[in-house]
């Protein structure tokens, strides 16, 4: 490969690298306003913490992501992120479209991890092209949202698999096991 080639190479990865921060940068903001409204209509104690907790991280993610357009000598810029505008909306509609209790908690999980496995992909991706770019105090402060991201979806997968999704399986039985349930064709 010619040096010409690899040196355009390189100024497109970092295009590409930029116009992903920009991306995240948008998703993280939208997040900090979008995390209190599942907290608010979560009900599950353990739940409610966890994403609490999150935002503050996330908040923490927002600054990061201004430290590393610091680094790259550019002003902070957010690009809105058409996935992340359509996780957000997805998780409004479950919010909405679920009664308050065990059920909806279940659904702002979902919501919450498909979020954050869109963010693990996206610090995943981000973290290896500025590695590539040889940036490495970035790469450093990526990995550690990556961490944080990782974290988040584990402690939801273990409210997933708690009490609570033990709960709501039980008033699926028990609807079930009713007359009406019956009648309509229950498995």
């Amino acid at each position: 490969m010619t040096t010409n080639k690899k040196a355009t190479e390189g100024e497109g990865l970092k295009k590409l690298f930029i116009d992903e921060l920009k991306d995240i940068y948008w998703a993280e903001k939208t997040m900090v306003k979008s995390i209190p409204k599942m907290s608010k209509k979560a009900t599950d104690d353990s739940l409610i913490e966890a994403l609490n907790t999150h935002l503050r991280e996330t908040e923490n993610h927002v600054e990061r992501i201004e430290e590393i357009f610091k680094l790259l000598s550019m002003k902070p810029l957010a690009k809105k992120c058409p996935a992340m505008a359509g996780l957000v909306e997805e998780a409004e509609e479950i919010m909405a479209e679920t009664e308050e209790g065990v059920i909806r908690d279940a659904g702002i999980i979902s919501a919450a991890q498909k979020i954050e496995h869109y963010e693990i992909a996206s610090y995943g991706t981000l973290k290896a092209f500025a590695n590539k770019l040889n940036l490495d105090r970035v790469a450093d402060l990526l990995d550690e949202t990556l961490d944080e991201e990782k974290n988040a979806d584990k402690t939801l997968t273990e409210i997933a698999e708690s009490s609570m999704t033990e709960e709501a399986m039980s008033i699926e039985d028990s609807s079930e096991a009713s007359p009406r349930g019956r009648s309509r064709g229950s498995l």
